[in-house]
């Protein structure tokens, strides 16, 4: 997974690598470093 540290808020849909179900992924950052990491299962 590979994230961009200048847009300070981002939300995106990523596939998981094991069972391929969707996985929304929240990341916040202050001063290019990483304050805020949520991932959240959205299943089928």
């Amino acid at each position: 997974m590979l994230l961009d540290t200048s847009v300070r808020q981002q939300v995106y849909v990523e596939d998981c690598e094991v069972c391929c179900n969707p996985i929304e992924v929240e990341v916040k950052f202050e001063n290019h470093e990483l304050v805020q990491f949520e991932p959240q299962n959205l299943g089928q």
